[in-house]
This record gives structure tokens, C-alpha cells and sequence, in this order.
């Protein structure tokens, strides 16, 4: 190669080359700066990088030098077979410039066609895990995210000098390894000043560009949930740039047919952009991971698990902690207390929820919030019907998957949206009838109890029919649905006799379940759905507005129709009127649970039937009450 004599003003040019500088990087009558590594008697040896060195002999010498002696030197020969011939020079007026080594920079999602070669990239460090062997450092660039091995000796540290989110040069060969590419690191270089900032401009513009969400258009023509658009595309937008960082993704969900609605289509489209952007195929299950919550709210006990869990993988694996990624619960006032623990740490938090939410109080603590009532709009929007949207924005290649779900999901919350026959007519377009929809619906429920804490991946695959297996899930349905019949009927056979009907002050008819006397415990159905079924007989046998309240010890499900109710606002004025009763709850307007000290349940109940008796009759209001 060649290169100016001077800097452009006169000044000679004495290059101090980057660690990472090869041969090929340096020419005959230039100037270097170089540090000496060996003296010997006929001279002594320098290092101009890692890889350049050469010698000054002791002719062109008029004194001796010392080991670790920096000096200026001329390069005067390169021989035919490789050796470098360097002079030493003192230079008046002199200007150092840096020079980086030349190289064909290649990009990680092209190196699976690379294998064998020696390649070279610039990227960001997005995590680094220490095994019993090599180190390993995930290095993304524009194009993806590459698993690059060093080794120093079996479970040893290498490149200590290396941090998470440093620009680096990687220089190595490429190799397979379990089927997944990688690079056997021969040189790893913190990049900084100009070079450490070009990369950092140009992976920024990338991300910004790459975690743009793809435009779609809505499944159904629906006005009220089209005002939901703009925070489900800055939420999508917000998640792919999540992956392309590197970071885990944790999503937490209400485990019910609406909660598994949301979160599967979801899990899905982001296993697939996470398979897109990295060149290692197990990464998805080391960065995004599903949890149900029986709460509709986030409990301690889970923000102090996934807590736990995400300071582990950052010890054990080098991972960055997670995002959170609440549906189909976290709107309200009783998730505080675990989103100030997560805000401790540095762990972003996005919701996307029906239930009736208590913005002024989580507002501060979320990243993003997508709520139909912040639109003015209600539950009849349920969380699987955004969710489908939002993974399409993710992903649209899994459209075709998607077109029963959100049907499905308005049938396990009880939609009365008018938007609920173009989704029906939707599933019926892919092969769903009604009828079945209903039996998917109860069928997600059933599985939801038995797998509890469990996400259980490939079975809810199979019974939602994301990404499943077709032909069981066709068999699989009837036969969860049928055993959901045959235990709630068990249950309300046992429950039902034990009713106590009376007719409250405005005219409403009031039905009260003592579930801990007269149900069965830890059996499907439990206490929430079984106050459902029992309010919809009665429902069915009146005709009228009905308020049904299952309790127990410490607990009440409350469901009603035709009574204009407003749940949260009732448990925060129950909290306050009553001293020691410890209420705590919520969920919908008109469908909701509370908690209670259980020495104070007379009480507590008894000022709940006169809050709703003292409700406004509305017959037009059907509630349909999700569950």
C-alpha cells in the first residue's frame, strides 16, 4: 500500500498503526512510531502492532537500545519473504497520525456462506457469557448478532478488557458449531475515538431503521380499536429494537383464554425476529421467556421471581435484565408496589391491558401503556384482539396463524363489541365456526388451571392453533372442552342449591356463593369462573340485572349485568371507609375480585351489596362480564 509522505502541510507523517494491523497495513518509505521487544547483537527487534514487526539493524544504528524503548523508524525494506528491514530517524516538526488496519468488513448475517474463512467485523458487545471453555461475546452490527469465541484457557476470562456495550473489531475464522455459526476469535479490539464513534453512528442508524414496524392494516374495519394503533406501532417499535439490543424480553400474562390470546401471537412474532437477527438458533430461548399470573395484577411473589431469575442470567450469562411485557394485566393500582421493586433496577416495563386502568399511579413507572380506556373505549377491546395487531406489526409473515385468535379472544372475555361479527367472520373464512371458538375458549381455561405457574409452550400451541400442530389440535379441543363441561357442571351441581337470592334496592337481583362451604376447592372451575357460570344461570333465568358476589375466606369475585358498577372505585372507598379491612382489588367496571382480611368479611361484604344496590339500573349495559 502506499501513502502521503506528509500530513498535507508539510509536516512529515509518522504513523502510529492500531493494534490490529497487519503487513499489508505498512509501506517502504514511510515513518512509524515502534517500541522495542528485543535487542540483539546485530540489532534490535521492534513492534509496530500486534502483527508488524521487524528489525533495525545495528549498522543503521549509532547507539543501543533498551527493551520496552519507544522510537521513531523508517521502513526501508519489505523482503521477498516477509521481513521487514526498519532504519531509525529523528524527525523535526513531525505529526503522528493514527492508522487503523484495512480490512473487507463483512456482516454477521452473511457469515453462514463465510464458513471457513477469516473474516473480519465491527460491531457492538451485547453480551458476554463466560463458559467452562471460551468466552463467549454476542457482537452485533447492522445486518445481525454473531456469537464470537475466544479462548484463553478452560473457564478463563478472556479480553477481560472487554465490557458490555464496547464497539470492538473481531477478527476470525468462521466455523460451525451444534449447527450454529460462529466466530473463533483470533483478535479482539476495543474500538474508540473516531473509530469506536463511526460504529456507533452507523449501528444507531441501523437500529433505528431495522426496529421500524412493518405497516399493516387491521384485520377488521374497527374504528375504536384503530385509536390504539399509534401506542401498539411504538410498542412493536420498541420491541424489536429490545431484540436488536440484545436484551431478553420477559412476558408476563393473566392466565385465562384472553391472557394466552395475547401473549402466544406475541411470543411467536418475536421468536421469529429474534431466529431473523441472530446467527445463533438457541437464542430465543435465552431471551424471551412466558409466565402466566393467576392475579390480574403483577404480585410480589412473581416481580421478585422474574427479579431473581434476570439478576442470574446477568451473572451466569452476561445478559443486560430484561424488558417486562405485561398483558392482559399490570394497569392498575395494585401493581405498584412490584414496579417500584423492578424500577430499582434498570428494567423497562410496557402494558398492554383492558382491565380499568389507575393511570396516575402507574403512569410514572411504564415505558409505554396501550388501554382502551385511555381512548375513551372499554374492555369490549380485548388484549388478544391488540395483541394480534401488535404481533402482525412484529411479524406479518404469521397473519395466516392469527385470523381465528382474536375471535377466540372476544368469546373468553365476553366482547359486545359490534366488531365481534367481522372477527367471526373472519375465523369462519379459515375454517372456525362459532361453536368451536367457544370449545377453544374453554379449552384455554382448562389448560390455563392445570398448567398454573407453566406456560406450557407447545401445549397452548396446539390448543390455539399458533404455530401448532393442526390435526391435534383438532382433537385436542373437543376433548379439554368436554372435560371443562363436565367439571364445571360438578361444580355447579354442588354450588348451585346453596344460593342466596334476594332482591337488592334498586331493583336488582342479588345472588351471593359462599364458594369456601359450598364449592369444590383447588378443582376446575375455579372461584372466578365458577361465580360466572353461576351468575350466567341466573342471568339466563331472570332476565333481569343481576349482581352475583362468589366469596371465601379472605376473597369476593363480583360479576354483573344491567347494574352500571364501577369495581375499582368501589374497592378504593371500601379500603378507605372500612379501618382494618385491608381491601385491596379490582378489574373491570362491572366484573371484578377483591381481597380482604378475612376477620373483617362480614363487614366488607355487607358494605359491598349496599355500594351496589346503591348502582344505577341500566338494562342496555349487558357486561358480558370477561372473566
Amino acid at each position: 500500500m502506499t501513502a502521503p509522505s506528509d500530513t498535507g502541510d508539510g509536516a512529515p507523517a509518522v504513523y502510529r498503526l492500531a493494534p490490529d494491523c497487519t503487513p499489508a497495513d505498512v509501506a517502504e518509505g514511510e515513518y512509524y512510531h515502534a517500541t522495542v521487544n528485543g535487542v540483539v547483537d546485530y540489532g534490535a527487534f521492534v513492534d509496530l502492532s500486534e502483527h508488524v514487526s521487524g528489525l533495525v539493524h545495528e549498522s543503521t544504528a549509532d547507539r543501543e537500545f533498551a527493551v520496552g524503548e519507544d522510537l521513531v523508524v523508517e521502513l526501508t525494506e519489505i523482503r521477498e519473504n516477509g521481513d521487514l528491514s526498519f532504519e531509525p530517524v529523528a524527525l523535526d516538526d513531525a505529526e503522528t497520525v493514527e492508522r487503523a488496519h484495512e480490512y473487507e468488513r463483512v456482516g454477521a448475517s452473511s457469515l453462514a456462506d463465510r464458513v471457513g474463512d477469516d473474516v473480519h467485523l465491527d460491531g457492538e458487545v451485547v453480551q458476554i457469557k463466560q463458559t467452562g471453555g471460551p468466552t463467549v461475546f454476542q457482537v452485533r452490527d447492522e445486518t445481525g448478532i454473531v456469537p464470537c469465541a475466544a479462548f484463553e484457557s478452560a473457564g478463563v476470562r478472556a479480553h477481560p478488557e472487554v465490557e458490555l456495550g464496547d464497539a470492538v473489531h473481531v477478527g476470525g475464522s468462521v466455523e460451525q458449531r451444534d449447527g450454529a455459526v460462529q466466530v473463533e476469535v483470533d483478535s479482539l479490539d476495543v474500538l474508540t475515538g473516531d473509530r469506536g464513534a463511526a460504529v456507533d453512528d452507523r449501528l444507531a442508524a441501523a437500529l433505528d431503521e431495522q426496529a421500524e414496524p412493518h405497516e399493516i392494516d387491521p384485520l377488521v374495519e374497527w374504528p375504536a380499536l384503530s385509536k390504539l394503533f399509534p401506542g401498539l406501532e411504538a410498542l412493536a417499535e420498541r420491541l424489536r429494537r429490545t431484540v436488536l439490543e440484545g436484551r431478553p424480553i420477559r412476558i408476563r400474562h393473566h392466565a385465562d383464554g384472553d391472557g394466552m390470546c395475547a401473549s402466544v401471537p406475541v411470543h411467536l412474532a418475536l421468536e421469529r425476529f429474534i431466529d431473523e437477527i441472530h446467527q445463533d438458533p438457541d437464542a430465543k430461548r435465552h431471551l424471551l421467556r412466558r409466565s402466566p399470573s393467576k392475579a390480574p395484577y403483577y404480585e410480589m411473589e412473581d416481580a421478585t421471581r422474574d427479579l431473581n431469575f434476570a439478576l442470574g442470567d446477568r451473572d451466569r450469562h452476561g445478559q443486560k435484565l430484561p424488558f417486562l411485557l405485561m398483558l392482559d394485566n399490570g394497569s392498575t393500582e395494585e401493581d405498584v408496589p412490584a414496579y417500584e421493586a423492578l424500577a430499582h433496577y434498570d428494567v423497562p416495563i410496557a402494558v398492554v391491558d383492558h382491565h380499568h386502568p389507575d393511570p396516575d399511579a402507574i403512569g410514572p413507572l411504564l415505558d409505554e401503556h396501550v388501554n382502551p380506556y385511555l381512548h375513551g373505549e372499554d374492555y369490549s377491546i380485548t388484549t388478544g384482539m391488540m395483541c394480534v395487531e401488535l404481533a402482525r406489526m412484529i411479524d406479518p409473515s404469521i397473519t395466516d396463524q392469527l385470523e381465528h385468535v382474536p375471535a377466540v379472544a372476544g368469546l373468553s372475555d365476553r366482547s359486545d363489541a359490534d366488531a365481534m361479527a367481522d372477527y367471526l367472520a373472519l375465523a369462519a373464512d379459515a375454517g372456525y365456526d362459532e361453536s368451536f371458538l367457544r370449545d377453544v375458549s374453554e379449552a384455554l381455561d382448562y389448560a390455563a388451571f392445570h398448567l398454573r405457574y407453566d406456560p406450557g409452550t407447545d401445549l397452548v400451541a396446539d390448543v390455539l392453533n399458533v404455530d401448532g400442530d393442526e390435526e391435534r389440535h383438532r382433537d385436542l379441543v373437543p376433548f379439554f372442552a368436554e372435560r371443562a363441561r363436565e367439571d364445571v357442571e360438578t361444580q355447579l351441581d354442588a354450588a348451585m342449591p346453596h344460593r342466596e337470592r334476594r332482591t337488592a334496592a334498586n331493583g336488582a337481583e342479588l345472588c351471593l356463593v359462599d364458594l369456601e362451604e359450598h364449592a369444590y376447592r383447588f378443582t376446575y372451575p375455579p372461584p372466578g369462573k365458577t361465580t360466572g357460570e353461576i351468575h350466567d344461570r341466573v342471568v339466563e333465568e331472570t332476565g333481569s340485572p343481576v349482581i352475583t358476589i362468589g366469596y371465601g375466606p379472605d376473597f369476593a369475585v363480583l360479576r354483573s349485568d344491567g347494574v352500571r358498577l364501577d369495581i375499582p372505585e368501589m374497592v378504593a372507598e371500601l379500603n378507605e371507609e372500612i379501618e382494618g379491612g385491608g381491601v385491596y382489588g379490582g378489574g373491570h367496571l362491572v366484573v371484578g375480585s377483591i381481597k380482604f382480611v378475612s376477620g373483617m368479611r362480614e363487614a366488607v361484604l355487607d358494605a359491598l351489596v349496599e355500594k351496589m344496590a346503591d348502582a344505577e339500573i341500566a338494562p342496555d349495559l349487558q357486561a358480558g362480564a370477561p372473566r
